[in-house]
């Protein structure tokens, strides 16, 4: 059993992400989202980023800032990884949080770190949250010379709701739209109820999953590699027992603006998992998830890395024993495993 926390630092600190990584257990059982405002979003990290605050947008939200950390090390540019916190998706401002969580990991491992804000479901409702992940990498790609990356290698990870949004990333890249549809069988009745016919009734959604969050459209928002950390990727089977959808009092009923009973086509739009069937061109996926995790349901993680295991894009699929949502799942080995799998599928693109 992998016992080790998180990866070796100061006391203050440990205690200080074990805290954070609690609240983000207790945000699963709330139907109303929390006020992040009140102290995670100021917190400061150990390490000043060299690049602070960086509007990713061209506007004036604080939701569409990023935090860029570079190695002491090493020579420039440097390849990166784009980081995503987790919040149940109801915070706009905990980059500095994903720092703590991995960025020293990453960091040490010679990649520059991208910390990322994104809109809350307060914000904006589904898809706006992708847009801005997409239109972080845009913008990554166009002004890589003047951040010092070398935008041949660009990672993605995040945990929880950030893992959501990272596997999003990955499956999507390379798609500007996408189409879900549902056929269903009316059965017709007189005013006697007695039936005199049927006819099939198919209901459409058309998704814009690119967005133009900050323009430089005519850069790709596709990543090279993926690191999802228990993220929710199914919806469909989100709910306890992983046979059915949560209740309209859910984070995701949160992001979608509904209860999920009521839009199947949009808790399907809203699932990494449903985009992953037949394709091609995926990068590669490493999945980390504990099997004791009591926020996102460790099946989760396992059909995800199922259907990705079909297609031929799984790395591997990591089970921590005894492993929470975040705690114990957290430590050394997989910081490891995380650092190891980047730095190999960046060898592939010199």
């Amino acid at each position: 059993m992998i016992t080790q926390l998180i990866y070796n630092t100061t006391k203050m600190r440990r205690l200080l992400l074990f805290a954070v990584l609690m609240l983000m257990s207790a945000i699963g059982a709330i139907a109303q989202p929390p006020d992040f405002h009140a102290g995670f979003g100021n917190m400061k990290p150990p390490v000043d980023p060299d690049f602070k605050d960086v509007n990713y947008a061209g506007d004036d939200l604080e939701a569409h800032r990023l935090d860029i950390y570079l190695p002491k090390t090493g020579k420039a540019p440097y390849k990166a990884v784009i980081a995503i916190y987790g919040s149940a998706w109801f915070s706009n401002n905990m980059k500095a949080i994903t720092y703590f969580s991995f960025g020293k990991p990453l960091l040490d491992a010679g990649f520059a770190v991208v910390c990322i804000n994104h809109r809350s479901s307060g914000d904006e409702k589904f898809p706006a949250q992708i847009h801005d992940v997409n239109g972080a990498i845009r913008f990554i790609k166009a002004n890589a010379e003047k951040y010092k990356i070398d935008d041949s290698f660009i990672g993605i990870t995040g945990f929880s709701s950030g893992g959501h949004l990272a596997a999003m990333a990955g499956v999507t890249g390379t798609m500007k739209t996408k189409s879900f549809n549902i056929a269903e069988t009316v059965v017709l009745v007189d005013k006697d109820s007695t039936k005199f016919g049927e006819r099939k009734i198919t209901y459409s959604l058309n998704l814009d999953i690119e967005g133009n969050v900050g323009g430089n459209t005519e850069y790709s928002s596709a990543v090279d590699a993926v690191v999802d950390w228990f993220g929710p990727v199914d919806m469909t089977r989100m709910n306890s027992t992983c046979d059915g959808v949560n209740d309209g009092k859910s984070p995701e009923a949160a992001l979608m603006g509904c209860a999920p009973a009521d839009n199947p086509l949009m808790v399907s739009a809203i699932s990494p998992l449903r985009y992953v069937a037949n394709r091609t061109d995926l990068p590669r996926f490493l999945v980390i998830h504990g099997d004791a995790d009591n926020v996102v349901p460790y099946c989760q993680s396992k059909y995800f890395s199922e259907e990705l295991q079909k297609v031929g894009a799984l790395e591997e699929f990591i089970t921590v024993p005894g492993g929470q949502h975040g705690p114990v799942t957290f430590n050394d080995d997989t910081f490891k495993k995380m650092t190891d799998f980047f730095l190999n599928e960046a060898k592939k693109k010199k």
